[in-house]
């Protein structure tokens, strides 16, 4: 298959205007293959030569202005349409196309449950050509026009109204102009629950099975769904610019969700089958409110190249989480964001494969997917929270509106974008984005505290990097009437980085925080002074968001060698039994289990430290014996299944279903305790296939391979091996589960020969089924725990000499970072 270059896109662009595509699918033709109708309108600005883009199993047949053209000249993804005179054309194209199991183009999903099938279209980023022909580009808009025929008894979604006309017959509205990629379909016996708000059909749709657990949460989904697309106008001059409002819960979807106008899709594990934390909920209210943005910031307003994708996903991301906060009940979403995204924006931005947040030069699409990261997420929206912190929210909105009225149902660029800001503030917002958009790399800020006179000190802030950074500096005093273990507030300083000389601060706070408020994207170090404070009093800062600050400073300093993995698991251990937010214990709990047990202690050293995981867990247990905080209960239940190095105690709960004191084991821990009791050797075939049989739904079936990949039998290992990389019948999703039993570092020796195996295999097998399954392959099935120069040796001969698709490439490439760093941790060197 070609992909589309930058260059190819600007000529196309400047040789066509599309006007309207009037598509029909028929879904009645059987389980492999659905039929595929297409009818363009287009314009040709001059005489010329282009192409369209169609991937069928079977081209039918083409026709231009009603002459027929050769389907054999199709070549590879591309038909040739030679001879363009200037003006109107219509181009016909008839084709079979395959329904995908790997969640790409036309996803077809048969429910083990109730044997009930559903389809639905993922169309992102040049997957259109899986499902209709066209002309793939985002900056090509387009009136959309669908029919599809369906069996009896299916619902169809689509991007606007739909009107079943009869005999499985559904006609969808048309669309106001958008993007290829953003078109969508979803058809299946869907349970739905449908309201209206301001005069506009809202849905929730999700499988059959999946009903009462959407019917739970209902009204949950529409209130958060509600309270945004309000405070959305309240921010917004444009209003919602499409006719309907759906979200449909889709199984085996590859990304949290996606921002088809009218016809926002989700991975349906976000319809809850068991038991979760509030933190949890935060996380799906804010993905709706984050989708919910792309409204107007990605299908309103259009990228007109791939290089700006940060400007959709930086903008969704930043106003997902501050819209929550600001309309929901979920107030305190910012810490969240601390915790679990802004770590994986550092991580990405540290790697060999990093680049700016606005990219110079994106060549093509290829290269566009490997940029679906933690810097076009994490950091763009870190970005856009430092220019609000910078400019101001009420400039930062009138931009922002300027920019949707310029450029509304159009495309628009970084440019774009900028002069749009500048309109509205006398700042230098150009030279604010070439600083923080067109660099890489995290600014290190490091404080220190130089003594004067009468006990006072002044503050000087040194900064490895170039971005000027607008920061609160948090002082903090011990508060000396009770037992000393509390901090309290004295002042946050709000700094101007680089300072132009040391700022006065009084007497020595006990801890003095960088970047307090986390308004900024920088590492932060702290004086001596201060880490000590930090190391015995942590627990003792009233405020969660600070809190967050800190142990992403602590996790920073593990990562670059300058604090041990010992003393991260000694400060977990006495202060996280003391902490109330659900966000940080879950991503301590996270880092210490995955990253501090599995990679950058010893196998000598990982013993000891699975013990203090799992004290700690049961010390969190005990604590919530009285019922006030589940979600805490249910977090340290799970981490204590997690790091369990004996079977007994987890077996018994299995045994009796339930925890002592609560909870009963509701599905996910049941797998969870069964794939624990697998790694240990504690289980056996006859003990999944029952949990299987007792759990016959999709994401039992998940369980149980990831289970049996998980059994510490040679023959076990060799069935999940071949299922992997022999054979191509594996799901997405089920490839995925099979992967995460597979590599266990208790099981070291047992998989050792596959090490060498998963270099070749993962490259064939990733030339083989595309980007999805070979970006799962590179993230899953990756042998991590293998923390030696062997692997990583093997890891660079692969990529110098193999050649693997770019999606394989890139995440091989930040896998290898991964274990060179985590090497020079073990070895105590500085990164």
């Amino acid at each position: 298959m070609s992909v589309l270059t930058r260059d190819e896109a600007q000529t196309r662009a400047g040789l066509l205007d599309v006007h309207r595509y009037t598509i029909e699918l028929d879904l009645t033709t059987g389980d492999e293959i659905f039929d595929s109708r297409t009818l363009i309108r287009f314009s040709a600005r001059a005489d010329g030569d282009t192409f369209v883009e169609v991937r069928p199993a079977e081209l039918r047949s083409v026709t231009l202005d009603g002459q027929p053209l050769d389907p054999e000249a199709l070549d590879g993804n591309r038909l040739p349409l030679k001879n363009l005179t200037a003006g109107e054309h219509e181009l016909r194209v008839h084709a079979h196309m395959r329904y995908s199991r790997t969640g790409e183009g036309m996803h077809r999903f048969t429910d083990p449950t109730d044997g009930e099938t559903y389809v639905y279209t993922q169309l992102f980023l040049d997957d259109v050509q899986r499902v209709f022909a066209a002309f793939d580009q985002p900056d090509l808009k387009a009136v959309f026009e669908l029919s599809v025929k369906a069996p009896q008894g299916w619902t169809v979604l689509a991007n606007g109204v739909t009107e079943h006309t009869g005999d499985g017959l559904w006609q969808a509205a048309a669309t106001p102009l958008i993007s290829t990629y953003l078109v969508a379909v979803a058809a299946g016996p869907w349970h739905s629950v449908r309201t209206e708000h301001r005069g506009l059909p809202f849905g929730l749709h999700c499988r059959r099975s999946l009903a009462p657990y959407l019917d739970n949460d209902a009204d949950e989904l529409l209130d958060v769904t509600r309270a945004c697309f309000d405070r959305y106008h309240e921010k917004f001059d444009e209003p919602y610019p499409f006719d309907s409002y759906d979200q449909a819960f889709v199984p085996e979807f590859n990304a949290g969700a996606m921002e088809n106008p009218g016809l926002v899709t989700f991975r349906d594990e976000f319809v809850y089958r068991s038991a979760v934390t509030d933190t949890e909920r935060q996380t799906r209210a804010m993905v709706v409110a984050h989708e919910m943005a792309h409204m107007w910031f990605g299908d309103l307003v259009t990228l007109r190249w791939w290089d700006d994708i940060w400007l959709n996903e930086s903008f969704a991301e930043y106003m997902g989480y501050q819209t929550l906060t600001e309309a929901t009940r979920f107030t305190d979403t910012w810490t969240d964001f601390g915790v679990a995204r802004k770590s994986w924006g550092y991580d990405a931005d540290q790697r060999p494969s990093t680049h700016p947040v606005a990219p110079e030069a994106v060549d093509d699409t290829a290269s566009a997917l490997l940029n679906f990261d933690g810097i076009s997420y994490a950091k763009g929206a870190s970005a856009l929270r430092q220019l609000v912190a910078w400019l101001g929210e009420k400039d930062f909105l009138a931009g922002i509106n300027t920019h949707f009225t310029r450029h509304r149902f159009g495309n628009a660029t970084l440019a774009d974008f900028i002069d749009s800001l500048a309109g509205a503030t006398d700042r230098d917002v150009h030279a604010w984005a070439d600083a923080w958009l067109r660099t890489t790399g995290v600014d290190t800020l490091t404080p220190h505290l130089a003594p004067g006179e009468n006990g006072t000190c002044a503050l000087t802030v040194d900064r490895t990097g170039s971005r000027p950074h607008r920061i609160a500096a948090g002082l903090y005093d011990r508060d000396l009437g009770d037992d000393g273990k509390h901090l309290v507030l004295r002042e946050r300083l709000h700094l101007d980085l680089p300072q132009t000389g040391a700022h006065p601060i009084g007497k020595r706070p006990a801890l003095l925080l960088l970047n307090d408020g986390d308004l900024s994207y920088a590492k932060v170090r702290f004086d001596p002074e201060s880490f000590e404070t930090v190391r015995k009093e942590l627990s003792g800062l009233p405020e969660p968001l600070t809190r967050a600050v800190v142990w992403n400073a602590l996790r920073d300093a593990v990562r670059d060698g300058e604090l041990a993995p010992a003393a991260y698991l000694e400060t977990a251990r006495a202060h996280l039994p003391l902490e109330t937010d659900l966000a940080i214990v879950q991503g301590v709990l996270a880092f210490a289990s995955t990253y501090l047990t599995d990679r950058y202690l010893t196998p000598e050293e990982r013993p000891a430290a699975l013990a203090t995981l799992s004290e700690l867990c049961r010390d969190l247990i005990r604590r919530t014996e009285d019922g006030d905080n589940p979600g805490l209960r249910l977090i340290a239940v799970r981490h204590r299944i997690d790091v369990a190095a004996h079977p007994d105690t987890i077996a018994a709960w299995l045994a009796d279903g339930t925890v002592p004191g609560g909870p009963e084991l509701d599905p996910e821990l049941r797998w969870r305790v069964l794939g624990r009791l697998a790694v240990l050797g504690a289980t056996d075939e006859a003990a999944i296939a029952a949990e299987l049989e007792r759990d016959p739904s999709a994401t039992g079936l998940e369980g149980a391979a990831r289970c049996r990949a998980a059994l510490p039998d040679p023959q076990a290992k060799a069935r999940a091996w071949e299922a992997m990389f022999g054979s191509d019948e594996l799901s997405n999703y089920l490839f995925t589960a099979t992967a995460q039993g597979f590599w266990q570092p208790e099981q070291a020796d047992l998989v050792r020969a596959y090490v060498p195996r998963y270099y070749t295999d993962a490259v064939d097998l990733a030339d083989r089924r595309g980007p999805a399954i070979a970006e799962a392959a590179g993230r899953w099935a990756f042998p991590a725990h293998a923390v030696d120069p062997e692997n990583l040796r093997l890891g660079e001969e692969c990529l110098r000499d193999a050649a693997p698709i770019p999606a394989l490439r890139r995440k091989l490439a930040d896998q290898l970072d991964d274990l060179a760093r985590a090497l020079r941790v073990r070895q105590g060197q500085k990164v």
